[in-house]
């Protein structure tokens, strides 16, 4: 791939399928250590392409090697730090790990431990704006420690977020859901529906349709006039006014606060309801701007005015930002209104907003498989005749595709060349 791409991507969540003892979905459940690992191996096959490149080269003339294929094969490296995996010492061993393997940036998210469902599915979860930067800045710490030039990428998944963890946070406040009627908690809620044969989707959806679910936000302006709203909004509504002040706020408007409970609809896992936003993002974002290097929040829908509105507001506060966006497999871009037109210039439309590192990882599931699937059905069917055709043949044809079948090659580095070299071999200078 070093042929046609500038760095090297090493997914957590293809790891967890294919680098594990128990292979599965994305759920970060994988030892803390994978991915370095995977880092590891494959800075040092990088480190072997490079050598036998050389050694293979060094064999010919100044002039012939100019007649050679010749490729960097020390492409970055650019690796899935998942969310930390524990505590802020794993976090900075994790890192460590990290530097030592060879990578060249990591990037880590604000997803909660333990609570990790599908990146693309239901229920996704995150931790507060504090805890987030906690763990960018002990990377970031890790780093200056160890005097590296290591880059950290602060991705943001609070986009289609449905839980957040705690509610330590003021910062946080604006977003999180809480009832406005007086009710059983959803716990309660669901583990009585399911005594009298209610499915948990089925109790849970209609504990939620009685709640009132809101903001406190939301729950104010219910109960307020236009003007009284507007002078609530004008002193309560300010990054990082807590409830606690924002209730305060509304009683001495309003002459009562609205009835707000953002206890009774946890769930049984203890995660509060979440209100995802773009807003809420770029107020992340910027946060962790000065721990890392690059930016990524993590959109998990093509909606455009999103992406637009998501880069252009940060840049606002860090002109020179630089973006870094991730495909999914499931987008569906003529169902969210692209054009051809507009799903053949949307790389390069993004490339304009500042996001200078796009990655698409599911290729490597996608794309492999269906490769593996097709020469699997030609071996079947034409036996040797089928690999030598669609396999063996067109790998031969310059490009070398991977010059295995080439002695001088491969063979010779490390084998040949050694007990070449000892015979007193001449190296070309």
């Amino acid at each position: 791939m070093v042929k046609h791409q500038q760095t090297v991507y090493v997914s957590g969540a293809l790891c967890g399928l294919s680098e594990v003892q128990h292979p599965g979905c994305d759920h970060a459940d994988y030892p803390w250590d994978t991915v370095p690992k995977v880092v590891e191996k494959i800075f040092k096959s990088q480190l072997w392409h490079d050598q036998r490149q050389k050694q293979f080269r060094m064999h010919h003339t100044r002039t012939d090697r100019e007649k050679l294929e010749v490729y960097d094969f020390m492409a970055p490296i650019i690796a899935d730090g998942d969310m930390g995996f524990g505590g802020l010492t794993t976090t900075v061993k994790l890192a460590k790990s990290f530097v030592e393997a060879g990578v060249a940036m990591i990037h880590l998210d604000d997803l909660a431990i333990g609570l990790k469902k599908f990146t693309v599915g239901e229920g996704r979860t995150v931790v507060p704006t504090s805890e987030y930067l906690s763990r960018l800045s002990a990377v970031r710490m890790q780093f200056d420690v160890m005097g590296t030039n290591t880059l950290l990428m602060c991705r943001c998944d609070t986009d289609r977020s449905q839980f957040i963890t705690s509610t330590i946070d003021p910062r946080d406040h604006e977003y999180i859901i809480g009832a406005t009627k007086d009710i059983e908690s959803l716990v309660e809620s669901i583990a009585k529906g399911m005594t009298e044969g209610k499915s948990y989707m089925q109790a849970r959806d209609e504990w939620k349709s009685r709640g009132g679910l809101m903001t406190f936000d939301e729950a104010v302006r219910e109960k307020a006039t236009d003007e009284q709203y507007q002078e609530y909004a004008s002193k309560a509504t300010a990054f990082g006014t807590s409830v606690n002040q924002k209730r305060r706020i509304a009683k001495a408007i309003l002459g009562d606060e609205p009835f707000f409970d953002w206890d009774l609809p946890r769930s049984k896992e203890g995660q509060y309801m979440w209100r995802p936003s773009v807003k809420a993002i770029v107020e992340r974002a910027v946060l962790a701007a000065p721990f890392g290097d690059m930016t990524w929040a993590r959109m998990d829908a093509p909606v455009w005015k999103d992406i637009v509105e998501f880069h252009t507001e940060v840049r606002k506060v860090y002109p020179n930002r630089l973006f870094a966006f991730g495909f999914t497999g499931m987008y569906d871009y003529e169902k969210a209104g692209f054009s051809p037109e507009q799903i053949r210039s949307f790389s390069d439309d993004m490339a304009k907003l500042g996001i200078v590192w796009q990655v698409q990882p599911i290729w490597a599931v996608s794309g492999l498989n269906i490769t593996a699937e097709k020469f699997a059905k030609e071996w079947q069917k034409d036996g040797i005749v089928g690999y030598l055709e669609t396999i063996s043949k067109p790998s031969r044809v310059p490009p070398i595709v991977d010059g295995f079948h080439k002695p001088s090659y491969a063979g010779s580095y490390l084998a040949d060349a050694f007990f070449a070299a000892v015979a007193g071999q001449e190296i070309t200078p």
